[in-house]
């Protein structure tokens, strides 16, 4: 069994998507509302955004982790952006998800080594894994 080292704690109160969500400490504490294209006000954050948001930092973490064990020294931080899309499907709906990568100081070979290899270790991605479809790419700058 996996050893736990941090639990981190939620709870969305409301109309779910048109609601609040709030973490224990209160360090996330915000409006959840469904975007403009969705009909909503947009007034708010919306869970694809989170999870976005969430699985950029995630991988941008796991990227510099590869990178340190490899021993890859750059001047600046990646940059990792993630797109999350909710798609309309027959039973409903399903998010796929877009992965872009920026890695300065690298050659591409090296840039789509790391991608590769920080996708294989991130937790969000592992989660995701034959779950939904992910595109990941990298760029070097």
């Amino acid at each position: 069994m996996a050893e736990a080292v941090y639990t981190a704690k939620a709870v969305s109160t409301g109309g779910g998507r048109d609601g609040h969500v709030a973490t224990d400490d209160r360090t996330i504490d915000m409006d959840v509302r469904p975007p403009k294209e969705l009909g909503g006000s947009g007034e708010g954050t919306n869970p694809e955004q989170l999870v976005g948001a969430g699985w950029a930092a995630c991988f941008n973490g796991a990227l510099q982790a590869i990178m340190g064990k490899e021993g890859v020294k750059t001047e600046k931080s990646p940059e990792v952006r993630v797109e999350t899309t909710l798609n309309k499907v027959e039973e409903g709906f399903q998010i796929s998800a877009k992965i872009d990568a920026v890695i300065f100081g690298v050659d591409q070979a090296q840039a789509d080594d790391l991608v590769k290899k920080a996708h294989a270790f991130c937790p969000y991605s592992k989660a995701m894994q034959n779950n939904i479809e992910v595109d990941v790419s990298a760029e070097a700058k």
